[in-house]
C-alpha cells in the first residue's frame, strides 16, 4: 500500500477525534514523531514521503491505545517538568505543572538559606520529580525519596541517573517515613516536600478517563475527605525535621484551610505560608517549626 505520512497522520487524526480526544491534531503528530524518533523539523521533512506497512501498523497501535484513553506521556514514555525530562510509565503519576510550583517555593527556601549540604526528604516521590528538579536546581543539597511502590522506585532511580544526579539523590522503597525510623534515632532533615494523594475517593470515578483509568489509584486516592495522608505526614513531620526545619505540602484548590487545621491540631508547627498557582488556586502549604 502507498500512502504518504501525512495522510496516515490525518486519518490518526480523525480517529482520535471521534474518541473524543481534545488534542487530536498534536497527539497525532506527537505520537508520529515518538515512534520515529524525529523533531518537529524531521517530521516535516517526512509528510510527503511514503510509509511502510510496518510503520503504519505500529502507529496505528499507538493511536489507537490513545484512542482509548491512555494519557500521551505514558505513550511517549515521557513528562516536561521544571524544564527537565522525565520518564514517565503506568507505575507513576505524569508530573503536573502545578507541582512546580512546589519545587519553586523549596528551591528559593534552600537557595536563600544559603545552607552546605541542605537535607531535603521526598515523600512519596514517584516518578522521582520533585527530588530529581530539587538536586537539579540547588547546589548544596543532598536529597532522600521514598515511595510504597517498588516500580515507582525504579523509575526515579533511572531519572535521577539518566538526569545525573544519582550521587545527590538516594531512593528507599518504603511508605512514608518508614524507612527513616532508624535502628536508634529517627532520621532528620531540614526539608520535607511532599505531594500526596488528595483526591477524595468518591470523587475518583469522576475524572477523565486519562486519569481515572489509567493513573495509578495510589497516587490520587486520599481517602474519603482527601486528606488522609496530610494526617500521616503531618503527624510525623517534626521527628523527622530539623531544627528550624520546614514542611512543604502540595494541597488541593480547597484545601488549604483543613491542612492547616490539621497541623494545627497536632500543635507542631510556628507559621505558615499559603502559596497560590497561576490560576490564582490555593496550591502549596509551608510550614515552619
Amino acid at each position: 500500500m502507498s500512502i504518504l505520512v501525512k495522510d496516515v497522520v490525518q486519518m490518526a487524526e480523525a480517529q482520535l477525534e471521534r474518541s473524543g480526544i481534545s488534542d487530536a491534531k498534536i497527539d497525532a503528530e506527537l505520537i508520529f514523531r515518538h515512534l520515529l524518533g524525529v523533531d518537529k523539523m524531521g517530521f516535516f521533512k517526512l509528510w510527503a514521503t511514503v510509509i511502510d506497512d510496518i510503520t503504519w501498523e505500529r502507529y496505528f497501535d499507538l493511536v489507537t491505545k490513545r484512542a482509548t484513553g491512555m494519557p500521551l506521556q505514558y505513550i511517549t514514555g515521557e513528562q516536561e517538568f521544571m524544564g527537565f525530562t522525565f520518564g514517565v510509565n503506568p507505575e507513576v503519576l505524569i508530573p503536573r505543572q502545578d507541582t512546580e510550583i512546589l519545587v519553586s517555593e523549596v528551591v528559593q527556601v534552600i537557595n536563600s538559606k544559603k545552607k552546605k549540604n541542605c537535607s531535603v526528604l521526598d515523600l512519596g516521590c514517584g516518578s522521582g520529580a520533585i527530588g530529581i528538579s530539587i538536586a537539579k536546581l540547588c547546589e548544596n543539597v543532598k536529597v532522600s525519596a521514598s515511595d510504597i511502590n517498588k516500580g515507582a522506585i525504579e523509575t526515579a532511580k533511572r531519572n535521577a541517573k539518566i538526569l545525573n544526579v544519582d550521587k545527590k539523590v538516594s531512593f528507599a522503597e518504603g511508605n512514608w517515613f518508614e524507612p527513616f525510623h532508624g535502628r536508634f534515632r529517627p532520621e532528620t532533615f531540614d526539608i520535607i516536600v511532599s505531594n500526596p494523594p488528595y483526591i477524595k475517593s468518591h470523587v475518583i470515578p469522576t475524572l477523565q478517563t486519562e486519569v481515572k483509568d489509567h493513573e495509578p489509584h495510589l497516587a490520587l486516592d486520599g481517602g474519603s475527605d482527601g486528606l488522609a495522608y496530610y494526617r500521616k505526614i503531618i503527624s510525623r513531620a517534626n521527628i523527622h525535621l530539623k531544627k528550624e526545619g520546614i514542611l512543604a505540602l502540595e494541597i488541593g484548590y480547597d484545601q488549604a484551610i483543613a491542612v492547616a487545621q490539621i497541623a494545627e491540631d497536632y500543635g507542631k508547627f510556628n507559621n505558615l505560608k499559603l502559596v497560590k498557582d497561576l490560576a490564582g488556586n490555593d496550591r502549596v502549604l509551608i510550614f515552619y517549626i
